[in-house]
């Protein structure tokens, strides 16, 4: 069985036969394959291929899936529970949801107008860019199965915990009137054949690749140079978990910038390949991809600045906690 796990994890997620190929092929070219730019181009060349592979396979999957849950009928859904168990619902939503924080925010106003309470429309917002099925399979192909389902354990929490509490603060007036008092219209459930889903399917992945194309390279840019030209005693002394603030300044450099879960990981993979504290990486991915800066100028259309500031103190009190919680934690992983 042990086998087995390896190969899915090893060969088939982390596609080391396409790493072996990429350096064969660069060797084959003439390139001195010792120095530091052989290195850097099999990263780059082998990351975004395997990250664009596992992208388009998994959004195909997903998209095929959400085609049976049209917005009216996942409203209705999550009307059905209450408490804790909807906040739940909502976090879960947001891990089958392929999205990027800012697309993530129609979907948010459409369950707010809908009537769904705020919290749990806030657990879905905090869930959909931080937590999903393609983050899993990436963190699971470059860190192993351990970290990858710790990750996603604790990103579904911080989604509950945060929506519940934001919930229990009665800000549901904090929401902008045009969104609350927005009739609700009821779409009819439309039938799809199994070739229309595919094609919807098909359509998804064009769609959010043309979206997240850039942050992908951009991000295994940033790994490549990070895994091959910076010291790796700079990244232990700034980064490492002996240094009590690497998780406050790497959530607070992550949050200006603004990426999709996709475009971090090369990052972090190069960061943990250097020394980088677990619990340090894993609190950039979070305040890069649950509070960019981007995101948070179209949320402030949406809601009012006290709901606003309530979010994102809330999440960064998440991020903090969970950060500073691996790092503590790194051996149980190791």
């Amino acid at each position: 069985m042990s086998a087995v796990w390896n190969f899915i994890e090893k060969q088939l997620l982390g596609m080391q036969w396409l790493k072996e190929g990429v350096h064969a092929l660069l060797s084959l070219s003439g390139m001195n394959m010792e120095s530091r730019i052989a290195d850097s181009m099999v990263f780059f060349i082998y990351d975004t291929i395997k990250i664009f592979i596992l992208l388009s396979v998994l959004i195909f999957g997903v998209s095929y899936l959400q085609s049976y849950f049209p917005p009216a009928r996942t409203r209705k859904i999550l009307g059905r529970f209450h408490g804790l168990s909807a906040n739940l619902m909502g976090a879960l939503l947001g891990t089958v949801t392929p999205f990027c924080s800012c697309s993530s925010i129609p979907i948010f106003i459409g369950f707010a107008s809908a009537g769904v309470p705020v919290g749990v429309s806030l657990s879905f917002l905090i869930s959909s860019p931080l937590v999903d099925l393609g983050a899993f399979l990436l963190l699971l192909s470059v860190f192993g199965l351990k970290i990858a389902a710790a990750y996603v354990i604790v990103g579904i929490i911080l989604a509950v915990l945060g929506g519940a509490l934001l919930d229990k603060l009665g800000m549901e007036d904090q929401v902008e009137e045009f969104i609350r008092l927005t009739p609700v219209a009821e779409a009819q459930q439309e039938t799809l054949s199994w070739k229309d889903r595919c094609v919807y399917g098909k359509n998804q992945v064009a769609s959010i690749v043309r979206k997240v194309w850039k942050y992908v390279l951009i991000g295994v840019g940033i790994g490549a140079v990070i895994h091959n030209w910076i010291p790796q005693e700079w990244v232990v002394n700034l980064l490492g978990s002996g240094n009590p603030f690497s998780v406050i300044l790497a959530t607070a450099v992550g949050i200006p910038m603004y990426a999709d879960i996709f475009g971090t990981i090369p990052i972090a993979e190069a960061l943990w390949a250097r020394g980088a504290g677990l619990g340090t990486i894993l609190s950039f991915m979070m305040a890069v991809t649950a509070l960019s800066l981007p995101s948070i100028i179209m949320l402030k259309q949406a809601i009012k600045p006290k709901l606003l500031g309530s979010f994102v103190a809330v999440v960064v009190v998440g991020i903090l906690l969970i950060g500073f919680g691996f790092n503590a934690a790194t051996p149980l992983f190791l």
